[in-house]
């Protein structure tokens, strides 16, 4: 099994957005409809959804231009209106606004040897009706740069790798500072990273310019460096690898002073059970084999930590929780290593390169 991919062929914002948008229509109108269930099965009707959707494109427009035309023409393509496509963008905005909890998500592995390249994995966690989401998207900017990103119909980008030798993962965090006031979507913060980035620093200087109202942490990987970006509302705060060049994340706030804000603290305690897992298995998240490595992260509830969750059918859509997919960056060919589950039914035939 696979995801679908695409590639590009154009570099202006407008065409390269229609252009993903007519190829993709009718997996983008099912991932809006998915989230739309999802909005109102945790209590947010149609039209604050709207309400929220246009002023997510209001700040993507005032922040990052470009890529509210590259959103215009997802929408012309996909026979959608702009603010809807925005509501695909800016869900991790939403979900905050709405103040919606589960007990899912990601965990992420980083370690920088004292030779070779970075080796990274993480699982990414997300809503079972909602596992055909994903697709492979593969496009060119005018600087000639080439990034490829896992990540949902519609939207520009989340975990990605570009051939300049930068790559991101991507975890959600929650804080008490998140806001019903929506600000500049976080996914678009990783694209902007991903199309402009060269290093941490100025990876965390793009974080450190968005005005947001939702939480996450972006991991930015490069040939000899590495943080983990925390973003909130409240600031944000770059993590940097142990002198051992192991820089673990779960979806709990590492630094100090964001932490006094944790949100995880009691709504998903299982991000520590996670993150300790990861802590007990650095030797194999260190190998230079990507199987052997997504092996490392496999935990099942309640056993152990739930590093590789299975949804419960017996609960709403909004609290069932899957492990979609299974992801490694390989920063010198600047391609994506991508598994369709989670590291349970990993084998060396499973990964798709991209």
């Amino acid at each position: 099994m696979s995801f679908p991919t695409f590639t590009s062929s154009q570099t202006d914002p407008r065409a390269r957005g229609k252009e993903f948008g007519t190829h993709l229509r009718g997996r983008i109108a099912a991932n809006l409809a998915g989230y739309t269930d999802l909005f109102a099965v945790a209590g947010a009707g149609a039209g604050q959804v709207r309400a929220w959707g246009e002023r997510a494109l209001e700040a993507i427009g005032d922040w990052a231009p470009a890529q509210a035309e590259e959103i215009a023409g997802i929408a012309a393509g996909a026979g959608l209106e702009p603010w809807q496509v925005a509501v695909i963008n800016a869900r991790t905005e939403i979900l905050a606004a709405i103040d919606m909890v589960g007990h899912g998500e990601c965990s992420t592995s980083v370690v920088l040897p004292p030779d070779g390249p970075p080796r990274t994995v993480q699982t990414w966690d997300w809503h079972d009706h909602l596992r055909d989401a994903p697709v492979l998207w593969e496009y060119e900017l005018d600087s000639g740069r080439v990034v490829r990103t896992f990540t949902e119909a519609g939207t520009l980008a989340k975990i990605g790798v570009t051939d300049a030798g930068l790559g991101v993962h991507f975890n959600i965090l929650r804080h008490d500072s998140d806001t019903a006031d929506l600000g500049v979507p976080v996914h678009l913060i990783a694209r902007r990273i991903l199309d402009e980035a060269a290093t941490v620093e100025e990876a965390t200087g793009i974080a450190r310019s968005a005005r947001v109202s939702a939480s996450t942490v972006i991991t930015v990987v490069t040939e000899h460096q590495a943080a983990s970006i925390e973003i909130s509302p409240a600031g944000v705060a770059a993590i940097p690898p142990g002198p051992d060049g192991v820089l673990l994340h779960c979806n709990h706030f590492l630094d100090a002073g964001l932490a006094a804000g944790e949100r995880h603290a009691t709504e998903r305690p299982g991000t520590y059970d996670r993150f300790r897992h990861l802590e007990a298995h650095v030797e194999g998240l260190s190998g230079a084999d990507q199987n052997a490595r997504a092996l490392a992260m496999l935990s099942h509830a309640p056993e152990g930590a739930p590093v590789c969750a299975h949804p419960d059918l017996t609960q709403p859509l909004n609290q069932r929780w899957e492990t979609l997919a299974t992801i490694g960056l390989d920063l010198p060919a600047g391609r994506l290593r991508v598994h369709q589950g989670g590291p349970c039914q990993v084998t060396e035939a499973t990964w798709q390169t991209f």
